[in-house]
């Protein structure tokens, strides 16, 4: 099967859940014997036809201005599919489905994924939240198929558009036991000396209000905020926020070995989030055995389970509070081990992948997408796959 995907930024990248996304599921439908093309933001003089890890990869032409930067790559880059005859063009996040309607125009087979509401973003306003909102809409009546990642998401289509979608939660590959050296030698850093947070770093994320909630704390251990800054105004504000405060360490992006160190040594893994698809830093973090604490978003909650703890979402009193008495990683009454077993029971990737080989799979026999308002669809395994 010949399948595109549209809507990430670049590749192979770990930057953004979106690029977690379409690496794992590009590679692993890739090794199972798919012809998989990726389409990534940007052209290099001499290098923008390649393979990687068994995935073809095409750099599609866009301006470097941010405010175009998304929405001329999405154009160009369904153009160029469209000069290919892909069996399924796989679109990722809401603000790139807007081209989505030209695929359907000349008959070919699409998919959407939405990776969360991003028109309800700080970010985002005026002309962008309306070109974004429009990408949802068009995704809602065009795509052969949508899928979202949480309950919310799916009951938001059923709600507004009538649209039933494919619930496909994301998966997480297990974070490896890893030693704190790494983070040590680097940042000074001890075992369950230090309090987490790993994402982007923008309004959504409510890294604002954890760096005020952590200075009204003054909990014993130190505050890591692992993330790319922008120079941006909301960038330049958390700059200065952490200015002269030297219990707080901005490490800027990380991956690989020392994110894992992060992830398995840190006291505490906070996501204070306003919004989110799924987050896989919090899944992720997780799988490491970490002590978790998240907004009382239900994206963020409905991960957690059993496990970890919550404050209600901008409340940053009550955040400062759960900073000095949630439970620490390697706590007496936490149990990292079945916290670890959970989340890779109930956040696989080899479930996600057979579940998109049926999507894919019943779209090119023209399966039709459904309109009308009823209970979740699931999608059923393969008979092959144990339950």
């Amino acid at each position: 099967m010949k399948i595109a995907m549209i809507g990430h930024k670049d590749f192979p990248c770990r930057s953004g859940g979106v690029e977690v996304v379409v690496y794992e599921l590009a590679t692993r439908l890739a090794a199972r014997g798919e012809d998989v093309t990726v389409y990534n933001r940007g052209r290099q003089r001499g290098h923008n036809r390649y393979r990687v890890e068994g995935v073809n990869v095409i750099r599609s032409f866009t301006f470097r201005r941010q405010s175009l930067n998304a929405m001329v790559y999405s154009f160009t880059a369904t153009l160029g599919a469209l000069r290919r005859r892909y069996d399924i063009m796989h679109y990722h996040a809401i603000g790139p489905c807007v081209p989505l309607v030209i695929a359907h125009a000349f008959g070919r087979r699409t998919v959407a994924t939405v990776h969360g509401l991003n028109w309800r973003v700080d970010k985002w306003r005026g002309f962008a939240s309306k070109y974004i909102r429009l990408g949802e809409r068009i995704a809602a009546k065009y795509a052969d198929e949508v899928i979202t990642l949480s309950d919310e998401m799916h009951r938001y289509f059923l709600d507004t558009y009538g649209r039933d979608t494919a619930l496909i939660r994301n998966a997480v590959s297990p974070v490896p036991p890893t030693d704190i050296g790494i983070i040590r030698e680097k940042y000074g850093l001890e075992k369950n000396g230090f309090i987490l947070y790993v994402g982007r770093i923008s309004p959504e994320k409510g890294i604002d209000e954890l760096i005020e909630a952590y200075k009204r704390a003054r909990p014993d251990e130190r505050l890591i905020i692992a993330g790319e800054i922008g120079s941006d105004p909301f960038g330049c504000a958390v700059r200065a926020a952490v200015d002269g405060c030297e219990d707080i360490v901005c490490t800027g992006f990380v991956s690989g070995e020392e994110l894992y160190a992060l992830y398995c040594c840190c006291a505490l893994y906070v996501l204070p989030s306003h919004t989110e698809g799924l987050a896989l830093t919090l899944l992720e973090a997780m799988s490491g055995g970490a002590s978790c604490l998240v907004s009382d978003i239900p994206e963020n909650t409905t991960v957690l389970g059993n496990f970890g703890s919550s404050f209600r979402v901008s409340d940053v009193d009550e955040l400062a509070a759960r900073l000095l008495d949630a439970p620490r990683t390697g706590a007496p009454e936490r149990d990292g081990a079945a916290q670890t077993a959970y989340v890779l029971e109930n956040y696989g990737y080899d479930r996600v992948i057979d579940e998109h080989m049926e999507i894919y799979r019943r779209v090119c026999k023209g399966g039709k997408k459904e309109r009308h308002r009823g209970k979740r669809r699931s999608v059923q395994p393969q008979s092959n796959v144990k339950a």
